[in-house]
């Protein structure tokens, strides 16, 4: 075999690693989701309500707030979940008289709602995919704490399908930081789609 073709079997296996790299970590493919789920209406809109609240969602997209469900992908075919940040508090307060927030630190505690709405069971630590970030960009994980707001989500938590789980998840900011969003994603955090919330 020539010098040639040597080197044009390596060009093509390193490119083909390549993709194959990229494949594994995601790649292009992820996104950031944050157009919530239709909520189910009460009562039916007539034709002229109906086109009137079409034109409004077409001149403003909606975001998701609290309150408002995403329907996220995990790595696997079959895995899915529907996720509701349900509550909010700012400056949660400690559960216990051992543990509080460092000095200069607050604790913000969000109550997330976790639907698997896949064919395969979920499995995971939801802590380890949520995070906030401020209005500045900066962006804080999770931290180990009970608070009076409510019991904390499970640290391992498994779902069949159909099955549902309801905590809350704290994070440890510093005083002066406005907190603007918090985000969710399955597997860890590892999964190409985000779910993100506004929260000012």
């Amino acid at each position: 075999m020539s010098n040639y073709s040597r080197i044009r079997i390596t060009a093509a296996a390193a490119a083909v690693i390549g993709a194959l790299t990229i494949t594994a970590c995601g790649g292009s493919g992820d996104s950031v989701v944050d157009k919530p789920k239709a909520k189910a209406s009460a009562k039916a809109d007539s034709g002229q309500q109906a086109k009137k609240k079409a034109a409004e969602k077409e001149a403003a997209p909606e975001v998701a707030k609290t309150g408002d469900t995403l329907a996220l992908k995990g790595m696997e075919d079959g895995s899915k979940l529907d996720v509701t940040v349900v509550k909010v508090v700012d400056n949660a307060k400690s559960g216990d008289e051992f543990t509080a927030p460092e000095s200069g630190n607050r604790w913000i505690a969000v109550q997330f709602q976790l639907v698997n709405t896949g064919t395969k069971a979920y499995t995971d630590s939801p802590q380890n995919g949520a995070q906030v970030a401020d209005d500045q960009g900066q962006q804080f994980q999770t931290t180990f704490a009970e608070v009076t707001a409510g019991p904390s989500m499970s640290s391992a938590v498994r779902l069949k399908p159909g099955a549902k789980a309801l905590g809350w998840i704290v994070f440890e900011v510093p005083k002066a930081s406005k907190v603007a969003t918090v985000q969710f994603a399955m597997d860890s955090g590892f999964a190409e789609q985000t779910g993100e919330w506004q929260l000012t």
